[in-house]
């Protein structure tokens, strides 16, 4: 089905303007064309499907599902629900404090947090379209075991003395659900907002990365990444994550990059590293979470983050060889 975007591209840049397929501008403009039809329209659906999907899950409800379950329980849960829920990093704050609030250990609650930007469930199908699903299963699982540990080893810990003392004594109560509209106009209405929202705000990034991964693709030579990007290079991974982490790249948008990289032999280890490193550690998130956060917090949680980046970077390489 995705094939009618690569036949758009080849019609528009082979015959429409007369580029030869094996030409650097020809193949730029190859991947420019195609990747940007492609993901505007798989993102319009997906945001949507998602919107309609967050009208029938509210914050409370995801709680309400975590609360009162075992620690173990609790990890695989928080993990999943982090995987699937659409909540942005402006929720992460209240989400927070009412996990608590509930009774949810911090570890099971921080491993919510970890999994929810990870693995961002619009990038996961757009990576599966662009990339294969293979690529998206060991992205989506290596996402949810950092999760998972990052929640042991914070309640392992006993990091919950780091967390703000106000965020203890508050009470928030059963949080007030809205009289919300049920009704499939009112929940088509809400989605095709999130559409304007969420395309609005990132479209800008998503084209950067396209263009940044059509230059990759047509003109940067596959010998240089061969050269510096190989697995048997051991700094390769640690450069890719300390690289990605300026970034706070949008999910969507890093993904072109990625494909360029892949295709141009860099393994896939280095990969998922950086694209890990580029989303998962987010500065307004960070911000957000001072807040409700001690310094040592978070600070153990971006060392954490980075360090799993490149040991997830070190394993893949070694077992894709």
């Amino acid at each position: 089905m995705l094939k009618i975007f690569s036949d758009l591209a080849d019609v528009t840049v082979f015959h429409g303007l007369g580029l030869a397929p094996g030409s650097p501008l020809g193949q730029a403009l190859h991947f420019f064309v195609e990747d940007t039809s492609k993901i505007f329209v798989l993102l319009i659906v997906i945001v949507f499907v998602m919107g309609l999907f967050r009208t029938m899950l509210s914050p409370e409800k995801v709680r309400g599902y975590i609360e009162g379950k075992s620690h173990g329980t609790g990890y695989l849960l928080a993990v999943i629900l982090g995987a699937i829920t659409p909540f942005c990093s402006c929720s992460s704050v209240p989400l927070f404090i009412g996990f608590l609030e509930g009774g949810i250990p911090v570890g099971v609650t921080m491993a919510f947090l970890i999994t929810s930007p990870l693995v961002n469930e619009v990038a996961v199908v757009i990576l599966g379209a662009v990339m294969g699903w293979k690529m998206t299963l060991v992205y989506v699982a290596t996402g949810m075991g950092i999760g998972i540990l990052g929640g042991i080893f914070i309640d392992r810990l006993h990091m919950e003395r780091w967390v703000e003392e106000y965020v203890w004594k508050m009470r928030l109560g059963q949080a007030n659900m809205e009289d919300a509209d049920g009704s499939w106009r009112a929940r088509a209405f809400y989605a095709w907002g999130e559409v304007r929202t969420i395309v609005g705000r990132i479209w800008l990034y998503v084209i950067m990365g396209i263009g940044i991964g059509a230059a990759l693709h047509g003109y940067v030579p596959q010998e240089l990444f061969v050269r510096y990007a190989a697995a048997d290079n051991p700094l390769a991974v640690p450069v890719a994550v300390l690289l990605g982490l300026p970034l706070y790249a949008n999910a969507t948008g890093i993904i072109p990059v990625a494909e360029a990289l892949l295709a141009k032999g860099v393994p896939i280890g280095t990969v998922i590293a950086f694209m890990m490193s580029a989303v998962g550690i987010s500065l307004p998130e960070f911000i957000l979470l001072r807040k409700v956060l001690k310094p040592r917090f978070l600070l153990f949680f971006a060392g954490f983050l980075t360090v799993a980046f490149i040991m997830v970077g070190y394993l893949l390489n070694a077992i894709f060889v």
